[in-house]
């Protein structure tokens, strides 16, 4: 077998050796027919154990042949391929940006996730009958990982709360999972792979988006025969354009979630049923839209794309988990902050009326960390908060979580796994 040349886009002791067939298409691949995995070792390297560890790993390839090939992280390579992207770190923004590889492996409906491998970022092919474009089934998360300000280790963060929500989500939509250890692997092998797209520390991060689809075909309301497991990364900035305070309004009418629906669960329907109010939100000058519950209309539940607290005399308030609100993992991180900082924390039912005499609000997820609500408007009554900027409590927890994250203070809770 020809060795590929080693792409000047892939972290510097990071290679790969590809059939040909996949080495003539870099990409674009096929998802659905004629599909041959080939296996090979990919060993990677934990600075938090000091030791390598194997991951069994196939390449998919377009080809019918299986061929077998060893990835090797190590301290040594031919020629250094680890600088970073030539982009605008400063001005990098929250939106796609095409990086070099994917993670891609599949199963049947009642089989196990073989283990998958690393190809290049492209376009997928799927039928159009396939389960997750006809009926929805689909899932994803959102993740991140950050660069250390010694420039060469890399932090994830609390990757298995990810994966064991996949896993919820799964059982909810009736399609199987990669286990936790699959998931984490499968995360950590594409982000070694698109490294020099990790931004330098304190510029933004490396958005991790993990999906699971339903890509058999399927005519008739059942589950996809074939599912599709895919990891693809993108480097990000701030994830509301007018930078850190957000202005929301209450939605009354229209509603992301109903009780025993799927609003718990990370799946894609979720998404696209926000999107009405949530441009015409937009229209009229706001970040984004406040729900409230669909049975009372008097109760709080999330934003488009985040969880919400309220700050009262010093008590940290959030709505419940009942089924209707995502158990967002930020969430639940900032929870447990708050908490170690000696912080009064409750989950329960927080009426619109508390939330307009709240001393602060803000909103925690994935992509927006923590970022403070500068003002919310609900039928017509505009309330503001602090000075559009963080308020006492939301900036204490946005530091501790974000210097945790970023690995500038010990992490005593054991939430990041370092990547070398």
């Amino acid at each position: 077998m020809e060795r590929a040349a080693i792409s000047p886009s892939l972290s510097q002791n990071y290679l790969l050796c590809p059939s040909r067939a996949f080495t003539t298409s870099l990409h674009s691949f096929s998802s659905t027919r004629n599909l041959s995995p080939s296996s090979s070792s990919i060993k990677l390297q934990h600075s938090s154990s000091s030791s390598s560890s194997s991951v069994s790993s196939k390449f998919i390839n377009g080809g019918n042949s299986l061929t077998q090939c060893n990835a090797v992280l190590s301290n040594s390579s031919s020629r250094d391929v680890s600088e970073l992207a030539d982009i605008d770190w400063d001005n990098i923004g929250f939106g796609l940006k095409q990086t070099d590889y994917m993670y891609v492996m599949k199963c049947d409906l009642d089989g196990e996730f073989s283990n998958g491998g690393l190809q290049r970022f492209g376009n997928i092919e799927v039928s159009p009958s396939a389960g997750v474009l006809n009926y929805g089934q689909g899932l994803f998360e959102g993740m991140k990982a950050y660069r250390k300000e010694d420039g060469k280790n890399i932090l994830l963060f609390r990757p298995e709360e990810n994966a064991i929500r996949m896993r919820n989500g799964a059982e909810r939509m009736c399609m199987p999972a990669p286990t936790v250890e699959q998931f984490v692997e499968a995360v950590k092998a594409t982000v070694l792979a698109n490294k020099r797209w990790i931004p330098p520390a304190g510029k933004g991060s490396l958005y991790i988006r993990p999906l699971l689809m339903g890509t058999g075909a399927i005519l008739g309301l059942a589950p996809a025969p074939e599912y599709t497991f895919l990891v693809y990364v993108s480097p990000v900035g701030n994830y509301f354009k007018e930078g850190v305070a957000i202005n929301l309004i209450v939605e009354s009418e229209f509603h992301r979630a109903t009780p025993g629906g799927t609003g718990g669960v990370k799946t894609i329907g979720n998404y696209a049923a926000v999107l009405k109010a949530q441009s015409i939100a937009k229209a009229k000058g706001y970040s984004d839209v406040l729900y409230l519950d669909c049975v009372y209309k008097r109760y709080l539940e999330e934003v488009s794309s985040c969880n919400i607290f309220i700050v009262k005399d010093n008590v940290i308030s959030t709505p419940e988990i009942k089924g209707t609100i995502l158990p967002g993992i930020t969430r639940k991180s900032i929870m447990d902050v708050a908490i170690s900082q000696g912080l009064q924390v409750e989950e329960r039912n927080v009426t619109v009326d508390e939330l307009l005499e709240a001393d602060e609000v803000f909103c925690t997820g994935t992509a927006v960390v923590v970022s403070p609500v500068g003002s919310i408007t609900y039928k017509d009554k505009r309330v503001s908060y602090g000075e559009g900027s963080f308020g006492p409590i939301s900036k204490q927890l946005y530091t501790v979580l974000t210097s945790l994250q970023m690995g500038l203070s010990e992490d005593k809770m054991k939430w990041t796994v370092n990547l070398s």
